[in-house]
Protein backbone atom coordinates (compact mmCIF):
# COMPACT_ATOMS: atom_id res chain seq x y z
CA UNK A 1 0.00 0.00 0.00
CA UNK A 2 1.59 3.10 -1.17
CA UNK A 3 0.56 6.68 0.55
CA UNK A 4 0.91 9.89 -0.62
CA UNK A 5 3.33 12.33 -0.66
CA UNK A 6 1.23 14.52 2.00
CA UNK A 7 0.43 11.42 3.96
CA UNK A 8 4.54 10.49 4.69
CA UNK A 9 5.08 14.25 5.61
CA UNK A 10 2.44 13.88 8.11
CA UNK A 11 4.04 10.60 9.63
CA UNK A 12 7.42 12.17 8.62
CA UNK A 13 6.37 15.13 11.14
CA UNK A 14 5.47 13.20 14.13
CA UNK A 15 8.64 11.30 13.88
CA UNK A 16 10.77 14.78 14.33
CA UNK A 17 11.71 14.71 10.52
CA UNK A 18 11.79 18.21 9.51
CA UNK A 19 9.77 18.97 6.46
CA UNK A 20 8.62 22.30 4.50
CA UNK A 21 5.03 24.08 5.57
CA UNK A 22 2.48 22.75 3.49
CA UNK A 23 -1.78 22.25 2.83
CA UNK A 24 -3.24 19.52 0.78
CA UNK A 25 -5.78 21.10 -1.50
CA UNK A 26 -8.73 19.85 -3.80
CA UNK A 27 -9.87 22.86 -5.57
CA UNK A 28 -8.03 26.03 -7.37
CA UNK A 29 -9.43 28.31 -4.81
CA UNK A 30 -8.55 25.87 -1.87
CA UNK A 31 -4.90 25.96 -3.31
CA UNK A 32 -4.87 30.16 -3.79
CA UNK A 33 -5.84 30.13 0.17
CA UNK A 34 -3.50 27.67 1.16
CA UNK A 35 -0.33 30.15 -0.15
CA UNK A 36 -1.85 32.64 1.47
CA UNK A 37 -2.07 31.06 4.67
CA UNK A 38 1.62 29.48 4.21
CA UNK A 39 2.71 33.14 3.70
CA UNK A 40 6.01 33.46 1.96
CA UNK A 41 6.31 34.75 -1.93
CA UNK A 42 7.06 31.48 -3.79
CA UNK A 43 5.07 28.23 -3.42
CA UNK A 44 5.09 24.79 -5.28
CA UNK A 45 2.19 23.03 -6.04
CA UNK A 46 2.54 19.09 -6.17
CA UNK A 47 0.22 16.91 -8.03
CA UNK A 48 -0.69 13.78 -5.80
CA UNK A 49 -0.30 10.84 -7.26
CA UNK A 50 1.04 7.20 -6.20
CA UNK A 51 4.07 7.32 -8.26
CA UNK A 52 7.39 9.03 -9.26
CA UNK A 53 8.86 11.54 -11.77
CA UNK A 54 5.89 13.81 -11.30
CA UNK A 55 8.10 17.15 -12.21
CA UNK A 56 9.32 15.35 -15.25
CA UNK A 57 5.62 15.23 -16.39
CA UNK A 58 4.43 18.32 -15.32
CA UNK A 59 3.03 17.68 -12.01
CA UNK A 60 5.16 19.84 -9.99
CA UNK A 61 5.36 23.84 -11.09
CA UNK A 62 6.61 26.70 -9.21
CA UNK A 63 4.63 29.37 -8.31
CA UNK A 64 5.43 33.14 -7.41
CA UNK A 65 1.72 34.56 -6.80
CA UNK A 66 -1.26 32.83 -5.21
CA UNK A 67 -2.99 33.35 -8.42
CA UNK A 68 -0.31 31.30 -10.44
CA UNK A 69 -0.73 28.62 -7.34
CA UNK A 70 -4.77 28.54 -8.58
CA UNK A 71 -3.80 28.50 -12.04
CA UNK A 72 -1.35 25.60 -11.64
CA UNK A 73 -3.57 23.80 -9.83
CA UNK A 74 -6.15 24.05 -12.09
CA UNK A 75 -3.83 22.84 -14.61
CA UNK A 76 -3.87 19.36 -12.84
CA UNK A 77 -6.98 18.54 -11.14
CA UNK A 78 -9.01 16.23 -13.32
CA UNK A 79 -6.04 15.30 -15.14
CA UNK A 80 -4.26 11.83 -15.42
CA UNK A 81 -0.22 12.18 -14.81
CA UNK A 82 1.90 10.31 -16.85
CA UNK A 83 4.78 9.16 -15.62
CA UNK A 84 7.86 6.46 -15.93
CA UNK A 85 6.23 4.68 -13.34
CA UNK A 86 2.40 4.73 -14.01
CA UNK A 87 2.27 3.35 -17.85
CA UNK A 88 0.69 5.29 -20.59
CA UNK A 89 -2.73 4.97 -18.43
CA UNK A 90 -1.80 7.28 -16.18
CA UNK A 91 -3.19 8.21 -12.70
CA UNK A 92 -6.04 10.55 -11.72
CA UNK A 93 -5.12 14.07 -9.81
CA UNK A 94 -7.88 15.15 -7.31
CA UNK A 95 -5.53 16.46 -4.64
CA UNK A 96 -2.74 18.85 -5.10
CA UNK A 97 0.20 19.65 -2.28
CA UNK A 98 0.78 23.51 -1.58
CA UNK A 99 3.94 23.70 -0.13
CA UNK A 100 6.33 27.02 0.92
CA UNK A 101 9.40 27.67 -1.33
CA UNK A 102 12.85 26.04 -0.14
CA UNK A 103 16.22 27.61 -0.92
CA UNK A 104 18.00 24.74 -2.12
CA UNK A 105 21.84 24.47 -1.94
CA UNK A 106 22.34 20.74 -2.33
CA UNK A 107 20.26 17.67 -3.05
CA UNK A 108 20.51 13.88 -1.45
CA UNK A 109 19.16 11.17 -1.51
CA UNK A 110 18.44 9.05 1.28
CA UNK A 111 16.28 5.68 1.57
CA UNK A 112 15.76 2.57 4.06
CA UNK A 113 14.60 -0.66 2.38
CA UNK A 114 15.02 -4.27 3.15
CA UNK A 115 18.03 -6.10 1.42
CA UNK A 116 16.72 -9.58 1.07
CA UNK A 117 20.32 -11.10 0.23
CA UNK A 118 21.41 -10.39 3.71
CA UNK A 119 18.19 -10.27 5.63
CA UNK A 120 18.76 -6.80 7.05
CA UNK A 121 17.40 -2.98 6.94
CA UNK A 122 19.64 -1.34 4.82
CA UNK A 123 19.97 2.61 4.27
CA UNK A 124 20.92 3.64 0.81
CA UNK A 125 22.18 6.88 0.10
CA UNK A 126 23.68 9.17 -2.45
CA UNK A 127 24.76 13.07 -2.85
CA UNK A 128 23.15 12.93 -6.59
CA UNK A 129 19.61 13.73 -4.83
CA UNK A 130 17.14 14.54 -7.18
CA UNK A 131 17.56 12.17 -9.34
CA UNK A 132 16.10 8.48 -10.54
CA UNK A 133 18.29 6.23 -8.25
CA UNK A 134 18.20 3.71 -10.98
CA UNK A 135 20.45 5.93 -13.10
CA UNK A 136 22.78 6.73 -10.15
CA UNK A 137 23.42 3.01 -9.53
CA UNK A 138 23.45 2.00 -13.54
CA UNK A 139 25.88 4.78 -13.99
CA UNK A 140 27.71 5.74 -10.81
CA UNK A 141 27.51 2.94 -8.74
CA UNK A 142 30.54 4.22 -6.53
CA UNK A 143 28.66 7.13 -5.52
CA UNK A 144 25.81 4.72 -3.87
CA UNK A 145 26.39 4.79 -0.01
CA UNK A 146 25.15 1.86 2.32
CA UNK A 147 24.28 1.15 5.80
CA UNK A 148 23.08 -2.20 7.14
CA UNK A 149 21.03 -2.34 10.53
CA UNK A 150 22.17 -6.06 12.66
CA UNK A 151 18.52 -6.19 13.61
CA UNK A 152 19.59 -7.15 17.40
CA UNK A 153 21.57 -3.86 17.42
CA UNK A 154 19.55 -1.81 15.65
CA UNK A 155 20.81 1.41 13.93
CA UNK A 156 23.80 3.10 15.79
CA UNK A 157 25.02 6.35 15.87
CA UNK A 158 28.67 5.27 13.83
CA UNK A 159 26.15 4.41 10.91
CA UNK A 160 24.62 7.49 10.55
CA UNK A 161 27.77 9.84 10.98
CA UNK A 162 29.95 7.20 8.49
CA UNK A 163 26.80 8.18 5.57
CA UNK A 164 26.75 11.90 6.80
CA UNK A 165 30.11 12.37 5.98
CA UNK A 166 30.07 10.45 2.84
CA UNK A 167 27.43 12.57 1.94
CA UNK A 168 29.66 15.90 2.28
CA UNK A 169 27.89 16.54 5.61
CA UNK A 170 29.26 18.67 8.93
CA UNK A 171 28.94 20.74 12.09
CA UNK A 172 25.30 20.24 13.17
CA UNK A 173 24.24 19.02 9.97
CA UNK A 174 25.21 15.82 11.52
CA UNK A 175 23.51 15.55 14.35
CA UNK A 176 20.25 16.39 11.80
CA UNK A 177 21.34 13.89 9.71
CA UNK A 178 20.73 11.38 12.76
CA UNK A 179 17.84 13.03 14.11
CA UNK A 180 16.23 11.98 10.24
CA UNK A 181 17.87 8.60 9.74
CA UNK A 182 16.46 7.96 12.93
CA UNK A 183 13.01 9.10 12.24
CA UNK A 184 13.03 7.48 8.88
CA UNK A 185 14.10 3.88 10.99
CA UNK A 186 11.04 4.30 13.83
CA UNK A 187 8.47 4.93 10.94
CA UNK A 188 9.93 1.86 9.43
CA UNK A 189 9.18 -0.49 12.40
CA UNK A 190 6.45 1.32 13.74
CA UNK A 191 4.62 1.06 10.82
CA UNK A 192 5.30 -1.60 9.02
CA UNK A 193 7.33 -0.16 5.66
CA UNK A 194 8.52 -1.54 3.11
CA UNK A 195 10.37 1.53 1.64
CA UNK A 196 10.58 4.65 3.20
CA UNK A 197 12.35 7.28 1.06
CA UNK A 198 13.60 10.92 1.07
CA UNK A 199 14.59 12.21 -2.95
CA UNK A 200 15.32 14.66 -2.58
CA UNK A 201 16.92 15.42 1.31
CA UNK A 202 18.40 18.77 0.66
CA UNK A 203 20.48 20.86 2.54
CA UNK A 204 19.20 24.57 2.52
CA UNK A 205 21.02 27.77 2.16
CA UNK A 206 20.97 28.38 5.67
CA UNK A 207 22.74 25.28 6.25
CA UNK A 208 19.61 22.88 7.58
CA UNK A 209 18.59 19.53 6.68
CA UNK A 210 15.30 19.34 4.92
CA UNK A 211 13.14 16.49 3.68
CA UNK A 212 11.40 18.00 0.68
CA UNK A 213 9.77 14.85 -0.71
CA UNK A 214 8.74 11.69 1.13
CA UNK A 215 7.85 8.51 0.10
CA UNK A 216 6.41 5.29 2.23
CA UNK A 217 4.97 2.36 1.11
CA UNK A 218 3.47 -0.01 3.80
CA UNK A 219 3.79 -3.70 3.83
CA UNK A 220 -0.13 -4.66 2.57
CA UNK A 221 -0.20 -7.65 4.93
CA UNK A 222 0.35 -5.63 7.76
CA UNK A 223 -2.43 -3.15 6.85
CA UNK A 224 -4.83 -4.83 9.18
CA UNK A 225 -3.13 -3.54 12.25
CA UNK A 226 -1.90 -0.26 11.18
CA UNK A 227 -5.51 1.81 11.40
CA UNK A 228 -3.59 5.19 11.19
CA UNK A 229 -2.40 4.25 7.82
CA UNK A 230 -5.66 2.16 6.41
CA UNK A 231 -7.02 5.49 6.78
CA UNK A 232 -4.18 7.00 4.21
CA UNK A 233 -5.55 4.73 1.46
CA UNK A 234 -6.96 6.12 -1.91
CA UNK A 235 -8.39 3.25 -3.97
CA UNK A 236 -8.38 6.49 -6.97
CA UNK A 237 -4.82 5.32 -6.94
CA UNK A 238 -5.01 1.70 -7.15
CA UNK A 239 -6.10 -0.24 -9.91
CA UNK A 240 -10.08 -1.27 -10.54
CA UNK A 241 -9.69 -4.81 -10.87
CA UNK A 242 -6.92 -5.31 -8.44
CA UNK A 243 -8.87 -3.78 -5.93
CA UNK A 244 -11.99 -5.56 -6.62
CA UNK A 245 -9.64 -9.01 -6.31
CA UNK A 246 -8.75 -7.70 -3.12
CA UNK A 247 -12.18 -7.17 -1.60
CA UNK A 248 -12.57 -11.38 -2.38
CA UNK A 249 -8.80 -12.34 -1.30
CA UNK A 250 -7.57 -13.21 -4.78
CA UNK A 251 -4.09 -11.68 -5.29
CA UNK A 252 -4.21 -10.42 -8.72
CA UNK A 253 -2.18 -8.41 -11.11
CA UNK A 254 -3.16 -6.89 -14.02
CA UNK A 255 -0.55 -7.88 -17.06
CA UNK A 256 -0.73 -6.57 -20.91
CA UNK A 257 -1.61 -10.34 -22.61
CA UNK A 258 -4.86 -11.30 -23.61
CA UNK A 259 -4.69 -14.98 -22.26
CA UNK A 260 -6.41 -14.86 -18.69
CA UNK A 261 -4.80 -17.03 -15.47
CA UNK A 262 -6.36 -18.45 -12.69
CA UNK A 263 -3.97 -20.44 -10.65
CA UNK A 264 -4.11 -21.82 -6.64
CA UNK A 265 -0.43 -20.78 -5.31
CA UNK A 266 1.82 -18.08 -6.53
CA UNK A 267 4.66 -20.22 -7.42
CA UNK A 268 2.47 -22.56 -9.89
CA UNK A 269 0.65 -18.87 -11.04
CA UNK A 270 4.72 -17.85 -11.89
CA UNK A 271 5.55 -21.05 -13.89
CA UNK A 272 2.18 -20.83 -15.79
CA UNK A 273 2.74 -17.40 -16.85
CA UNK A 274 6.57 -18.76 -17.76
CA UNK A 275 4.68 -21.58 -20.05
CA UNK A 276 2.37 -19.01 -21.79
CA UNK A 277 5.40 -16.83 -22.55
CA UNK A 278 7.34 -19.88 -23.66
CA UNK A 279 4.70 -21.18 -26.13
CA UNK A 280 4.07 -17.75 -27.82
CA UNK A 281 1.47 -16.51 -25.88
CA UNK A 282 1.12 -13.43 -23.47
CA UNK A 283 -0.67 -13.79 -19.86
CA UNK A 284 -3.49 -11.19 -18.89
CA UNK A 285 -3.32 -11.43 -15.53
CA UNK A 286 -1.19 -12.93 -12.51
CA UNK A 287 -4.59 -14.46 -10.41
CA UNK A 288 -3.77 -16.63 -7.20
CA UNK A 289 -6.95 -18.04 -5.70
CA UNK A 290 -5.03 -19.23 -2.97
CA UNK A 291 -5.14 -22.66 -1.17
CA UNK A 292 -8.22 -22.52 0.55
CA UNK A 293 -10.40 -21.80 -2.43
CA UNK A 294 -14.24 -22.07 -2.44
CA UNK A 295 -16.33 -22.57 -5.63
CA UNK A 296 -17.56 -19.07 -4.67
CA UNK A 297 -13.85 -17.32 -4.96
CA UNK A 298 -14.09 -19.84 -8.68
CA UNK A 299 -16.94 -17.57 -9.53
CA UNK A 300 -15.49 -14.53 -8.19
CA UNK A 301 -12.37 -14.84 -10.35
CA UNK A 302 -14.01 -15.37 -13.15
CA UNK A 303 -15.96 -12.42 -13.02
CA UNK A 304 -12.75 -10.47 -12.53
CA UNK A 305 -10.87 -11.74 -14.91
CA UNK A 306 -13.39 -11.52 -17.83
CA UNK A 307 -14.36 -8.14 -17.04
CA UNK A 308 -10.74 -7.62 -18.95
CA UNK A 309 -11.76 -6.69 -22.30
CA UNK A 310 -8.61 -8.46 -23.85
CA UNK A 311 -8.71 -11.49 -22.88
CA UNK A 312 -9.42 -14.23 -25.63
CA UNK A 313 -8.71 -17.26 -23.01
CA UNK A 314 -8.87 -18.28 -19.70
CA UNK A 315 -6.50 -21.14 -18.27
CA UNK A 316 -7.62 -22.76 -15.21
CA UNK A 317 -4.27 -24.62 -13.83
CA UNK A 318 -5.02 -25.77 -10.20
CA UNK A 319 -3.07 -28.43 -7.80
CA UNK A 320 -5.42 -29.94 -5.27
CA UNK A 321 -3.35 -30.36 -2.19
CA UNK A 322 -5.06 -28.25 0.25
CA UNK A 323 -8.26 -27.29 -2.18
CA UNK A 324 -10.31 -30.37 -3.15
CA UNK A 325 -10.22 -29.91 -7.18
CA UNK A 326 -14.06 -31.54 -7.44
CA UNK A 327 -14.90 -28.23 -5.59
CA UNK A 328 -12.74 -26.08 -7.59
CA UNK A 329 -14.67 -28.21 -11.04
CA UNK A 330 -17.88 -26.98 -9.65
CA UNK A 331 -16.97 -23.46 -9.29
CA UNK A 332 -15.67 -23.56 -13.06
CA UNK A 333 -18.88 -25.38 -14.24
CA UNK A 334 -20.99 -22.50 -12.10
CA UNK A 335 -18.82 -19.78 -13.34
CA UNK A 336 -18.97 -20.82 -16.95
CA UNK A 337 -22.71 -21.05 -16.56
CA UNK A 338 -23.64 -18.06 -14.69
CA UNK A 339 -20.97 -15.69 -15.77
CA UNK A 340 -21.51 -16.14 -19.26
CA UNK A 341 -18.17 -17.23 -20.43
CA UNK A 342 -17.89 -16.57 -23.85
CA UNK A 343 -14.21 -17.17 -24.74
CA UNK A 344 -12.14 -20.54 -24.30
CA UNK A 345 -11.59 -22.09 -21.16
CA UNK A 346 -8.60 -24.48 -20.86
CA UNK A 347 -8.71 -26.39 -17.68
CA UNK A 348 -5.63 -28.54 -15.74
CA UNK A 349 -6.27 -30.78 -12.40
CA UNK A 350 -3.93 -32.50 -10.56
CA UNK A 351 -4.13 -33.60 -6.59
CA UNK A 352 -6.61 -34.28 -4.96
CA UNK A 353 -10.47 -35.85 -6.30
CA UNK A 354 -8.74 -34.59 -9.75
CA UNK A 355 -10.27 -37.74 -11.47
CA UNK A 356 -13.58 -37.05 -10.05
CA UNK A 357 -13.28 -33.83 -11.30
CA UNK A 358 -12.24 -34.19 -14.27
CA UNK A 359 -15.70 -36.41 -15.31
CA UNK A 360 -17.62 -33.47 -13.92
CA UNK A 361 -16.24 -31.12 -16.70
CA UNK A 362 -16.54 -33.74 -18.91
CA UNK A 363 -20.43 -34.53 -18.35
CA UNK A 364 -21.02 -30.44 -18.14
CA UNK A 365 -21.69 -30.28 -21.28
CA UNK A 366 -19.94 -26.99 -21.30
CA UNK A 367 -17.43 -26.22 -23.75
CA UNK A 368 -14.40 -26.43 -21.11
CA UNK A 369 -10.85 -28.16 -22.76
CA UNK A 370 -9.13 -30.89 -20.74
CA UNK A 371 -5.40 -30.57 -21.03
CA UNK A 372 -3.39 -33.29 -19.78
CA UNK A 373 -0.46 -31.60 -18.15
CA UNK A 374 0.86 -27.55 -17.59
CA UNK A 375 2.87 -27.68 -21.37
CA UNK A 376 -0.72 -28.91 -23.28
CA UNK A 377 -2.90 -26.68 -20.81
CA UNK A 378 -0.57 -23.69 -22.35
CA UNK A 379 -0.01 -24.51 -25.60
CA UNK A 380 -3.57 -25.15 -26.02
CA UNK A 381 -4.26 -21.57 -24.61
CA UNK A 382 -1.88 -20.26 -26.77
CA UNK A 383 -3.75 -22.07 -30.09
CA UNK A 384 -7.24 -21.23 -28.61
CA UNK A 385 -6.34 -17.05 -27.95
CA UNK A 386 -4.94 -16.77 -31.40
CA UNK A 387 -8.60 -18.65 -32.74
CA UNK A 388 -10.26 -16.54 -31.07
CA UNK A 389 -8.48 -13.33 -31.67
CA UNK A 390 -8.61 -14.18 -35.78
CA UNK A 391 -12.38 -14.88 -35.64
Amino acid sequence: MNLHEYQSKELFAQYGIPVPRGHIASTPDAAAAAARELGGSVWVVKAQVHAGGRGKAGGVKLCRTPEEVATAAAGMFGTRLVTHQTGPEGLPVSLVYVEVGSAIAREIYLSLLLNRDRSRLSFIATSAGGMDIEEVAAHHPEQILRAEVHPAAGLQSYQCRQLAFGLGLSGSQVAEFEKIARGIYSIYLDKDASLVEVNPLIVTKEGSVLALDAKINIDANAVYRQQQVAAYRDPSQEDPMERQASEHDLNYVSLGGDIACMVNGAGLAMATMDLIKLHGGEPANFLDVGGGATSERVTAAFRLILSNPNVRAVLVNIFGGIVRCDLIADGIINAVKNVGVKVPVIVRLEGTNADVARAALAQSGLAITAATDLTDAATKSVRLAAQTAGA
